[in-house]
């Protein structure tokens, strides 16, 4: 098959990479300072002539971190979407991660349907392994204590929650676990977790040396904040717009750590392999 794969990090640079080791032939647009690749399928660009030719074109995750624009921070200039999108036609293949609703209307707008891989199931789980590992080794570098015996408080309890206690609860830490769903909390007891209300961790929270939020809401405002011990690190693994109140934190002295898009910077292998395995399950699914 003919891949284009369009702007992104080190996930779509080693994307491309997997592709072409596959047999197919891959174009690279906007990806020019990754890392170079001498595989023969690989055909780096910076025009976007017969990219109507692709039988898939795949955009980054997410596909954009500006309104409008592309992104692509190995570009060395702004890719704005619309000239990208102008290109396409509605018979190709068109994917990209964690769509924004003004992307989708303006591929709507030329009669063409996107579709968001970073929606299957299959590739939220797969990223939660390396976001968890991440985690791991950004307390590792931070804390000044061994993982081992470590007060650990973990918020949310969805895939990377749980991953991200067993984890740390294999390298000897004391892990609780925060939700908001009863089952979850259930679940949490059963694997052998501590619990705590999400809505009741005001008072509760002054024991830990570690607390990883994993919820994209806020959850740790003034009032959470102000009952963590002061040397105690936080780890926010929550997509936008994050979990914690940044600024209260930053007049209270903690260190916050925001760690978006652990596993691109963690392992770029295995998180571009999953993508790829993601988008083939979605050509599989419609007879491509």
């Amino acid at each position: 098959m003919s891949f284009w794969v369009v702007g992104g990090d080190m996930r779509q640079a080693k994307l491309a990479q997997l592709l072409a080791e596959d047999g197919h032939t891959v174009h690279l647009y906007a990806l020019h300072a990754a890392p170079p690749d001498d595989h023969p399928g690989l055909i780096h660009t910076d025009r976007l002539d017969h990219i109507e030719k692709a039988d898939c074109v795949i955009l980054p995750l997410p596909v954009s971190r500006e309104p409008g624009m592309l992104n692509a921070p190995f570009s060395p200039e702004s890719q704005p979407l619309e000239p990208i999108l102008d290109r396409l036609s509605p018979s190709q293949f068109l994917c990209g991660g964690r769509l924004d609703p003004e992307l989708t209307a303006i591929a709507q707008a030329r009669g063409l349907t996107v579709r968001d891989y970073f929606a299957r199931e299959e590739l939220a789980v797969a990223n939660a392994v390396p976001t968890a590992e991440g985690a791991l080794q950004l307390a590792m570098e931070h804390l000044p204590i061994t993982i081992h015996g470590a007060r650990v408080l973990v918020i949310g309890f969805g895939r990377v929650g749980r991953l991200t206690a067993q984890r740390f609860s294999a390298l000897g830490a004391r892990v609780s676990v925060a939700a908001r769903k009863y089952e979850q909390l259930a679940w949490a007891q059963a694997m052998g977790f501590g619990t705590e209300h999400l809505e009741q961790l005001a008072g509760w929270l002054c024991s830990y040396n570690l607390v990883i939020n994993t919820v994209p809401a806020q959850v740790l405002g003034q009032k959470e904040l102000e009952d963590l011990r002061r040397d105690c690190l936080v780890l926010d693994l929550a997509s936008k717009p994050g979990g914690v109140d940044l600024a209260a934190a930053g007049e209270l002295g903690l260190t916050v750590i925001w760690a978006l898009s652990l596993p691109g910077k963690v392992a770029p292998v295995t998180a571009g392999a999953a993508i790829k395995t993601t988008i083939y399950n979605m050509l599989h699914e419609l007879g491509r």
